[in-house]
């Protein structure tokens, strides 16, 4: 018979309670009842914050003027501040908790109210671009007009931390105001306001469709959280509309969600194809003869396209085949490459860009140009010095001559460059050229030459004397 080793069977305990701490720490970790709120307390706080009436209505209005203002003038920090202020969340932050206790009448009365500062912030927005001198859409309110399921997943986590917070019973002051600028309900509703002043329906619905992700999502998740914290709900008054809020919950969430992510995916890809559009003109577009003064990306699902406008020579038609042939690697292989040249009468040219381009081919000519001077200076700078310091005291020279050898009439020294036939440097040799006033020996011509190498500490002299 074989025996089971006792070890073994301590081996599954062991691993269990390991299991087990690890468990009660995450537990404790991440539990939400400390410091939880009353839930009688929590209700009623955020039902107060339900009603649009006296100082919230004002406030919204308020709040409302400057963030239109804020987009107009494409300020962030004024539209920041107009997030702070904005009282939005707390009837949207209802409906998720009305849905979450089954309180119908919070829901409705939520819903209400929500309505009711819509239709405000629209109007209040809609008469400020009509009577504001500025009309053009700049980069703050363009941002409002492209909801994605981006937007979805901020205003999501931005509800869940606005109802942990709300739900403490030592309120964490720093959360709410984030919430309210993370999940940016106001801004969307001025874009609204812009599209109906404008009359451009793209920019309402856009811009309202993005307020509607913000305000299904934070109600969502407040409706989770609710649940999640066990708040005691009401009973329906009968399954049938138990269903029907069930079935409004999906159908609200399917809105948000199915758009928003066709959105957002459609955004990923025009993104992809203009970061290989820029990098395949800064690495291939480099001509010698010929300048590329703006580009376009055009994005399409049938067949995207890029356009250079060219200054400069024509580009010839096989270089162009061969641009065309390079562009799969940066993956724009059913991309149509449209080039500009020549005769721009019917061309689109971006004057700014243009003097951009021309400005910074100024510079660089500039810089490249003082350089060149700089480096001639330089070396003129050096020649003066070596010549300098290398030019020889041929008065003193001869007057230390005339007192060794009187008879000296003339005498001249000077360094010069000797080309030899087998090296490709020159050699400096000293030129000494001397005349006296009598034949000198050979012993007394190498008395004087070993005299100047010593004066002139240079070895190489050639001595001419007559």
């Amino acid at each position: 018979m074989l025996l089971e080793d006792p070890n073994r069977s301590h081996v599954p305990a062991k691993r269990n309670a390991v299991l087990t701490r690890i468990g009660k720490w995450l537990q404790d970790r991440f539990s939400l009842e400390e410091d939880k709120e009353d839930e009688v307390a929590v209700i009623e706080s955020i039902s107060r914050g339900i009603e649009f009436r006296g100082i919230n209505l004002w406030t919204l209005i308020f709040a409302i003027f400057i963030a239109s203002i804020g987009l107009n003038v494409n300020s962030t920090a004024i539209i920041t501040g107009a997030m702070l202020i904005s009282p939005l969340m707390g009837p949207i932050m209802g409906i998720g908790l009305g849905i979450g206790i089954n309180d119908l009448a919070m829901v409705q009365r939520a819903l209400k109210n929500i309505a009711i500062a819509a239709v405000i912030s629209l109007l209040t927005s809609t008469v400020y671009f009509l009577v504001s001198p500025l009309h053009s859409a700049q980069s703050e309110l363009l941002a409002r007009t492209s909801p994605t399921v981006w937007d979805a997943f901020i205003a999501f986590f931005g509800g869940l931390a606005g109802i942990v917070a709300g739900s403490r019973r030592e309120k964490v002051t720093n959360v709410i105001p984030g919430v309210a600028i993370a999940t940016a309900l106001m801004p969307p509703l001025c874009t609204a306001g812009y599209g109906l002043a404008t009359l451009n329906v793209y920019y309402f619905a856009s811009a309202f469709y993005l307020f509607l992700i913000n305000g299904i999502c934070i109600s969502l998740a407040t409706f989770l959280i609710v649940r999640f914290l066990g708040y005691q709900p009401k009973l329906y008054p009968s399954l049938d509309v138990a269903r029907r809020v069930r079935t409004t919950i999906w159908v609200a969430v399917c809105i948000v969600l199915i758009p928003s992510t066709y959105l957002g995916y459609q955004i990923v890809r025009r993104t992809i194809f203009e970061q290989a559009a820029k990098r395949f003109v800064a690495t291939e577009c480099d001509f010698a003869y010929r300048q590329v003064i703006t580009y376009t990306a055009h994005y399409s699902r049938e067949q995207p396209r890029l356009e250079l406008t060219l200054v400069g020579e024509p580009l010839p038609p096989d270089s162009v085949n061969m641009l065309r042939a390079k562009m799969p690697p940066y993956g724009l292989n059913n991309t149509r490459l449209v080039i500009k040249q020549g005769s721009f009468k019917d061309a689109e040219i971006d004057v700014d860009a243009l003097k951009n381009t021309i400005t910074d081919q100024v510079i660089k000519y500039s810089q490249s140009s003082i350089a060149r001077k700089d480096q001639t200076i330089d070396s003129l700078r050096r020649y003066i010095e070596l010549t300098q310091t290398s030019r020889l005291p041929v008065t003193d020279l001869r007057d230390e001559l005339k007192t060794l050898m009187p008879d000296v009439q003339t005498f001249t020294a000077a360094n010069s460059l000797v080309m030899n036939s087998g090296k490709a440097r020159p050699d400096t040799v000293m030129l000494v050229y001397a005349r006296f006033a009598r034949r000198h020996t050979v012993a007394e011509r190498n008395r004087l030459k070993k005299w100047l190498q010593t004066r002139t500490k240079s070895r190489k002299i050639k001595l001419i004397v007559e």
